[in-house]
């Protein structure tokens, strides 16, 4: 077993211990009244093969079905009766549970969690019945037009790459889904490898370390899986754009994208996190204020750096009338090219070092802040001192960083285009 304290740097100070088996413990103590458990899995959507896309999300659901130590849905009553909370996540690259609870209650639920995840009983009875359920929530979704569009752009942008597949999966391939299938895939993925059991709250780190490794019933070293080794997505050549028509839809939707650094080149990342909030996030950014506040063109508009660990995508996002979409897409190019040839301000940059601080020290306030952040970069980067160190680097950036970020990545002329038209001979306006 090894363990190391992380070099605190004025608000966190984490401990984090591996042991021989590949799984990695993160412990903090922090001065509030509750303690957060956060258990991550690098199993998401991206790893899944084609024929079995929406399987990571579909365990997720079933974990909870019972385990040697619980019967079905005794660990939430167990949890409510002491006024404790849970719930789960599946994302493209990670899946992870979590609980929180009053200090004097963790010792008494940890060993519950970790047997769920860990030892579950995936009762072929709840099998079949929790399918029908992950299948609502898939046709549930094809009404949502934010989530089609959304899922129209990683199509369009990641078309090898498997970040273009649904969380969800397909309803076709959910059906055919098999209970084999499921208990494999749980006793490939769900090893001691890949996991990261972060806990913070008010208890002694060490304390908080030695419960879990009391609680584990991990023996053995086993091994996840190789995974498909993927390269990134070449840059967009030329402009691919998807165009459709949506009747559900009020107001037609624009989104420009850009292939850009994952968290493989997490330093590259940085400049183009900075970029999206001066373009495009907050009140003061300047296609809000140009575009929503002076030009009233659009009712929404947003820029955002999506950050996967093999490749990102840098996204403007708009939703307006369909006659303004060609003006609208013209300005938004028209701003990036004025940033690539003029670079942005030092009292954009200093506003955005501001809000980034600021956002680091109100996003750790809790237990559960904390235990995503660790959670989060460890299952991804094998480390935490990227998340420690990202309001630094942040600050540290310059506005020719910034400009050349822009220059680097974002091709003018060659992108990818999504346009979600409303139907306007219905008359759907907001």
């Amino acid at each position: 077993m090894i363990s190391t304290l992380v070099r605190p740097n004025g608000v966190h100070c984490p401990n984090i211990t591996k042991l021989p088996n590949g799984l990695t413990i993160i412990t903090e103590q922090i001065p509030v009244s509750a303690v957060n458990l956060n258990i991550w899995f690098n199993v998401g959507s991206a790893i899944e093969s084609d024929n079995i896309n929406g399987m990571a999300h579909f365990l997720e659901h079933m974990i909870f079905k019972g385990s040697t130590k619980l019967a079905s849905g005794e660990f939430e009553r167990l949890l409510e009766a002491k006024g404790a909370v849970t719930n789960a996540a599946t994302s493209q690259e990670y899946t992870h549970f979590y609980f929180t609870s009053a200090p004097q209650d963790f010792a008494d639920i940890l060993p519950l969690q970790l047997d769920l995840v860990l030892n579950p009983l995936l009762p072929s009875i709840e099998f079949d019945r929790e399918k029908m359920v992950v299948l609502e929530e898939i046709r549930r979704s094809h009404d949502n037009p934010r989530r089609k569009v959304s899922e129209k752009m990683m199509k369009n942008v990641f078309p090898n790459l498997p970040y273009h597949r649904p969380i969800l999966g397909t309803r076709e391939i959910i059906e055919n889904l098999t209970y084999q299938q499921m208990q494999s895939f749980h006793h490939s993925w769900y090893q001691p490898s890949g996991m990261t059991v972060v806990a913070v709250g008010n208890l002694p780190v060490e304390k908080l370390t030695q419960s879990i490794i009391d609680s584990l019933s991990i023996e053995k070293i086993n091994l996840q899986p190789e995974r498909v080794k993927y390269q990134p997505e070449s840059p967009f050549k030329e402009i691919i754009t998807e165009e459709y028509t949506d009747t559900s839809l009020q107001q037609s939707r624009l989104i420009l994208t850009w292939r850009v650094p994952g968290l493989n080149n997490f330093s590259e990342t940085l400049p183009l996190d900075v970029l999206a909030v001066i373009l495009g996030q907050g009140k003061v950014s300047r296609l809000f204020r140009d575009l929503r506040e002076n030009r009233h063109l659009v009712t929404r508009i947003s820029a955002n750096n999506m950050t996967h660990q093999i490749q990102g995508a840098f996204s403007v996002s708009a939703q307006l009338s369909q006659k303004n979409i060609p003006l609208v897409k013209d300005i938004i190019l028209n701003h990036l090219a004025e940033i690539q040839t003029n670079g942005v301000t030092q009292a954009e940059l200093n506003r955005v070092c501001q809000i980034v601080a600021n956002q680091f020290i109100f996003q750790s306030e809790k237990p559960g802040d904390r235990t995503n952040l660790y959670g989060y970069y460890y299952s991804q980067v094998k480390s935490i001192t990227p998340a420690l160190e990202y309001a630094e680097k942040i600050r540290n950036l310059t506005t020719e960083d910034i400009q050349k970020a822009a220059q680097k990545f974002i091709n003018l002329n060659a992108y990818g285009e999504i346009i979600a038209l409303d139907d306007e001979k219905l008359g759907i306006r907001n």
